[in-house]
């Protein structure tokens, strides 16, 4: 009886600790809050965007090594984009506006990286989150480029072309897949309804796994999901872990598409360029004079001072047949000043040139936010 009693007084003497604690974390948010106030009353009436990529990076990478554990180096970021959302958002509120609805993997990754403070905005389409972000209506618009396995994403790559917005952030999201619904066992499942993407990463494990269910396509996941929880056990959905507790969803099976090491990079666009001073990548578009080796002499530019391209991919240009505009990735910054005889350089090599924007290396985000 004494051992249980001195397991209890252990235990009270325990948490009472974690509350003398959580009352001193509680008193440093506030003055932490206190100060980002004051920043936002600094820049009141200044043009510039309150999200500073390379500044929040900084800060994480410098609270991870300093962090000695045993919290995990995920939780603690994770917790630090949440106080970075808040102050921005105590700075000035900004809208973000994504391909909706509410619940699809690109709400998913602008929440994992933006934070639960952001304004998040669902937009129909990609032409609608562009021209939101060109003509003002929104600060900030998080876009898709690329997938791992599926490549480019053609239309956002035209769309530069026709707006004028800036990439001030990238990031990428682990795209993984779960089967979920109404029913205690995928053997009740009579339909599976998801957006035609999961449908088809998932393919074959549904069909091994799943074999005689009607596939239903929809217009998005979330779309799907609110359907399995009105239709009922015989009705499932395909994506986002997070879509089981939004809808009330039993989880069926996890991690159920054919390939697992699946990524997305989103980007973070604005209407101006980023004012940072720190940056890792460039994105172009550039066109080249219809000459043979015109391509070829930009390129050995590029290996002349030493710059890695990452990404290289053409797309028709708009209203002339046979054109192409290039979009690159370029490991550098080409806003510094040390390569403003380079970039000069390169605007004679090319017959039109538009910087995208420079901005840092972006996080892995894993589904769910782990790192």
């Amino acid at each position: 009886m004494a051992e249980n009693d001195d397991s209890t007084l252990d235990l009270a003497a325990l948490r009472a600790e974690i509350d003398s604690l959580d009352d001193g974390i509680v008193d440093l948010l506030n003055r932490r809050a206190a100060i980002s106030i004051g920043v936002g009353r600094t820049k009141k009436g200044s043009p510039d965007t309150v999200f500073k990529p390379f500044r929040e990076k900084e800060v994480l990478e410098r609270l991870a090594k300093r962090n000695p554990g045993p919290l995990p180096e995920s939780h603690l970021q994770a917790i630090y984009r949440e106080i970075m959302s808040s102050s921005r958002r105590l700075q000035r509120p900004e809208r973000v506006v994504y391909l909706g609805p509410e619940g699809t993997f690109s709400y998913f990754a602008g929440l994992e990286y933006m934070g639960r403070s952001a304004e998040l905005t669902p937009k129909a389409n990609f032409e609608e989150i562009f021209r939101a972000v060109a003509d003002g209506e929104a600060e900030l618009g998080v876009i898709p480029l690329e997938n791992s396995l599926q490549g480019t994403v053609g239309q956002v790559v035209d769309l530069f072309m026709l707006f004028p917005v800036y990439i001030h952030a990238e990031l990428y999201s682990r795209i993984t897949h779960f089967l979920m619904g109404k029913a205690e066992f995928p053997a009740d499942v009579k339909e599976i309804h998801s957006h035609p993407q999961p449908l088809d990463q998932c393919s074959g494990w549904l069909k091994n796994n799943m074999p005689g269910r009607t596939l239903v396509p929809t217009s998005s996941t979330a779309a799907a999901a609110e359907v399995a929880a009105k239709r009922g056990p015989e009705v499932a959905t395909v994506g986002h872990i997070r879509l089981a507790e939004r809808y009330g969803l039993n989880i069926l099976a996890a991690h159920i598409e054919d390939l697992p090491d699946n990524w997305t990079r989103f980007l973070v666009i604005g209407p101006r360029p980023g004012t940072e001073t720190e940056r890792d990548k460039t994105s172009i578009l550039f066109t080249v004079p219809d000459k043979p080796g015109a391509l070829a002499e930009v390129l050995d530019s590029f290996a002349g001072r030493a710059i890695n391209l990452t990404k290289l991919e053409s797309r028709p240009l708009r209203g002339e047949k046979w054109k192409y505009v290039f979009f690159a990735d370029l490991e550098c910054d080409l806003a510094r000043m040390e390569y403003d005889s380079f970039l000069a350089s390169l605007r004679e090599r090319c017959h039109t040139l538009r910087i995208l924007g420079s901005y840092p290396t972006g996080p892995h985000l894993g589904a769910g936010g782990r790192q």
